[in-house]
C-alpha cells in the first residue's frame, strides 16, 4: 500500500476518532513513507503535551491531553518500531487528562484490562466499551463522551492484545473471560455493551456467553472471518496482535458467530456502514437477523467505523444503550 492509500485509508477514522480534519491533512500530506507514519503522529501528539503544560486552565490542559492521546494512538496503527512506547504515552496522556477533567474518575485493571470507570458513582447504568484489533480505549473518546452526557457511567477498556496491553499479551477470541473480570471488578449487576470493528465480534461473542450483559450495541464488528480472503495487511496486524500467522489463522476460525447468535438475548443493535467492504468479513446483518432481539442498521455511505457518518449512527446508538439500561429515553 503506498503511503497515500494509507492515509486516505485512515482519514475518516482518524477524524472520527476525534482529530481535526485540517490537522490531519497537515500531518500527513508530506509523508514520503507509511514508515514516517508513527514519527509523524508522535511528534503531533508531543506538541500538545507541550500546550498541556502551558495551558492557562486546568480544562485546557485536559483537552490538550486528550488530543496528545489520540494522536499517540494514531501512531500505532502503521507498522513502527515503537509502537509499544507510544501507546504507553497514549496511555499516560489519556490518565492524566482523566485525572485533570474528571477527579472521580477511577482506574480499574485486574488480569487481562485496563482502564477508566467515569461518570456518576450513583449512576443508573454501567456501560464497557471494547476496542478490536488495532484499536485501544483512546480512539473512541467521542462515544465515551456521548454515553457519558446521558448519564451513564462508562469503562473504556484494553484488553489482552490491545492499546497499552498490545505489548505483553495477545488478542483472546474468549473475550466473554475478560469481560466476566472486568464486570467482578465494577462490582456491578449488569452491563450495556458496545463492541467496535473486531470488538464487535467480542461484545456479541460475551452477550451470547454472559449473562449479565443486559444491552449490546456492535459497529462494524464482523460475523463472520476467512483467514484466506482477508487482505495482507489485515492478516499482518492479525498476526502481531496474535503471536503469528499460524496463531492469527487459528484466531479468525473462531471469529464465526452463527451458533452463538441465537443465543444473544439482550436488546441488541447492530450498525455497518454499507461501503464497509472488505475481503474475507461478513458484515453485521447475519447477526441481527439472528439474535432474539436484534435490530440492523446500515449506513449507505458509512464506511468502516463510520467515521465519516457519525450522525446517522452514534445518537441512535447511545440512545439505545441508555433506554435498555434504564427504561427511560436519553
Amino acid at each position: 500500500m503506498s503511503t497515500t492509500e494509507f492515509t486516505e485509508a485512515q482519514w475518516t477514522r482518524a477524524t472520527g476518532a476525534g482529530v481535526d480534519p485540517h490537522e490531519y491533512r497537515r500531518v500527513t500530506e508530506g509523508l514520503t513513507s507509511v514508515a514516517d507514519w508513527g514519527p509523524s503522529c508522535v511528534r503531533t501528539a508531543r506538541s500538545y503535551l507541550q500546550r498541556a503544560d502551558h495551558a492557562e486552565s486546568s480544562v485546557s490542559t485536559g483537552e490538550y491531553l486528550l488530543m496528545a492521546a489520540r494522536w499517540f494512538h494514531l501512531a500505532t496503527l502503521a507498522p513502527y518500531a515503537e509502537a509499544g512506547r507510544a501507546a504507553a504515552e497514549a496511555d499516560d496522556a489519556l490518565s492524566r487528562a482523566i485525572t485533570v477533567l474528571e477527579p472521580g474518575a477511577r482506574r480499574v485493571s485486574g488480569e487481562g484490562f485496563t482502564g477508566w470507570l467515569r461518570g456518576p458513582v450513583d449512576a443508573p447504568g454501567t456501560v464497557v466499551v471494547v476496542p478490536g484489533l488495532d484499536s485501544a480505549k483512546e480512539e473512541f473518546l467521542d462515544l465515551v463522551s456521548a454515553l457519558l452526557a446521558r448519564g451513564l457511567a462508562v469503562f473504556a477498556m484494553d484488553g489482552p492484545g490491545q492499546g497499552v496491553l498490545a505489548d505483553t499479551t495477545v488478542l483472546r477470541w474468549d473475550y466473554e473471560q475478560i469481560v466476566g473480570r472486568v464486570i467482578d471488578a465494577l462490582g456491578v449487576a449488569h452491563i450495556g455493551l458496545v463492541g467496535l470493528s473486531l470488538g464487535g465480534y467480542f461484545a456479541a461473542r460475551t452477550a451470547a456467553l454472559e449473562t449479565r450483559v443486559a444491552a449490546v450495541a456492535t459497529v462494524s464488528g464482523p460475523f463472520r472471518l476467512d483467514w484466506d480472503e482477508l487482505p495482507p495487511p489485515v492478516r499482518d496486524i492479525m498476526s502481531r496482535r496474535t503471536g503469528g500467522a499460524d496463531a492469527a489463522r487459528a484466531f479468525a476460525g473462531h471469529v464465526d458467530l452463527a451458533s452463538l447468535a441465537p443465543r444473544i438475548t439482550a436488546p441488541l443493535l447492530v450498525v455497518d456502514g454499507e461501503q464497509d467492504v472488505i475481503p474475507g468479513v461478513t458484515n453485521g446483518e447475519p447477526l441481527a437477523r439472528l439474535a432474539a432481539h436484534g435490530t440492523y442498521l446500515s449506513v449507505p455511505h458509512g464506511d468502516h467505523l463510520l467515521g465519516n457518518a457519525r450522525p446517522d449512527w452514534l445518537p441512535h446508538l447511545t440512545d439505545h444503550i441508555c433506554h435498555v439500561l434504564t427504561g427511560a429515553a436519553a
